[in-house]
């Protein structure tokens, strides 16, 4: 049976899925892993599709190195071990840039283009391209496909698209881009089987993990996100702020005589959950601490979401639904609630029991805004890009290569 690879690299871990191809075409995830401590306590673990497990496996430090020598470990257990060979392989890749508003296939002048986003994707867009690069030299003739967080996002209007700046810098590539768009296209796409009578409608999406922004939704498509130029913007993550005023950034640089590397370092690890409360960049941690500034952290998140959600029912004219998604909005019962409340005066009144349970629809039936909990799943929506990217691609080589 063909099967697609999809990987998500990130700075000391590789995570990867295998998807399987039946007679019809139709993708079955059958594995799920990841090769994380890279460079420092390797590990491969991997489970099946039910979550039996697979591999618990620890490599010296030298033997997994970087993420090239990650993928070399996790192909040669697929191939030897699993007899896993796969057809193709589809990397989720954080910024594309002015240049892609699709998924791509790759090859080194995509690669090249790409790389030169690296500076406004800084925790992610080197670590996306480290295994496509390394499949590329190894593996010349295996198709890869790239999937942009910022794709979903091009349907947006000039107005939504531009900042206020001269415009030979947006035709440079400064403009508003927006991201997480794998996720907000995956629920954009199961919003008609889960909510058919608001999949068409005026939707919010709030995707809550350690990186978090906000989408609305007009009938599927995004009409403008909390995110902008990078993956800063927005609302406050694990280790990023969020929305600063830019004068904060001439400050630490003029008054605290910091480099821009350094606040780039700054902004991107020391800042948001985690700088505001000293304590962690774990919501589950901050939960459950009684520091003070835990608290304060965790009601500024709320607050921000609060008003970025009143931000986009002002794009969208209206409201019709709210939906939660990622890892704090699909599990954190108290974050739900608390975001619940601070809608009120948008209409939303929350079922405590249906929340608590993590039921689809957490509203009461009589909330004027139906609330919902949708799974994201950025895998399959990479797996499915790929597919059908490889089916309407005359070029591609039936014969193809296969990743070891």
């Amino acid at each position: 049976m063909d099967t697609i690879l999809v990987v998500n690299a990130g700075s000391s871990s590789v995570k990867f899925q295998i998807f399987a191809i039946d007679g019809e075409g139709r993708l079955r995830r059958q594995i799920k892993g990841q090769m994380d401590g890279i460079g420092s306590r390797p590990r491969l673990r991997a489970s099946g599709a039910n979550g039996d497990p697979m591999a618990d496996r620890a490599y010296p430090i030298e033997a997994v190195p970087d993420i090239p020598a990650a993928m070399a470990v996790a192909g040669e257990w697929l191939r030897d071990e699993l007899r896993i060979t796969p057809m193709a392989v589809g990397h989720r890749v954080v910024h594309g840039g002015p240049d892609y508003d699709r998924p791509v296939l790759v090859d080194h002048g995509v690669v090249a283009r790409l790389e030169r986003f690296a500076a406004l994707a800084p925790l992610h867009q080197p670590h996306n391209l480290a295994p496509i690069r390394s499949l590329l030299a190894n593996f010349p003739a295996l198709p890869q496909v790239a999937c942009f967080d910022t794709a979903f996002h091009r349907t947006h209007s000039a107005v939504a698209d531009h900042y206020a700046i001269p415009h030979q810098l947006h035709a440079e590539g400064v403009r508003r881009y927006g991201f997480h768009g794998l996720s907000y296209e995956y629920i954009a796409k199961t919003l008609p089987q889960v909510a058919p009578d608001i999949a068409k409608g005026r939707v919010i999406v709030a995707h809550l993990g350690s990186g978090a922004s906000m989408c609305a939704l007009r009938d599927g498509h995004s009409v403008e996100s909390t995110m902008g130029f990078t993956a800063l913007d927005g609302l406050p993550m694990g280790t990023r702020p969020g929305q600063i005023d830019p004068g904060v950034v001439l400050y630490l640089i003029a008054e605290k005589g910091m480099s821009a590397s350094n606040v780039q370092s700054f902004l991107y690890r020391d800042c948001g959950l985690k700088g505001l409360s000293g304590v962690s960049n774990d919501m589950r941690e901050l939960e459950a601490s009684a520091d003070g500034n835990a608290k304060l952290a965790i009601d500024y998140f709320v607050y921000r979401i609060g008003l970025n959600a009143g931000m986009l029912a002002a794009a969208l004219q209206g409201l019709d639904a709210f939906v939660f998604t990622a890892g704090i909005g699909e599990n954190s019962i108290s974050i739900r609630s608390r975001i619940a409340e601070v809608l009120g005066w948008l209409g939303v009144t929350l079922d405590p029991a249906e929340n608590a349970r993590h039921a689809p629809l957490i509203s009461r039936p009589d909330s004027r805004i139906p609330v919902y909990v949708v799974p994201t799943d950025e895998e399959l929506m990479i797996a499915q890009h790929t597919l059908t990217l490889l089916m309407n691609t005359p070029s591609s080589n039936p014969n193809h290569e296969r990743v070891s």
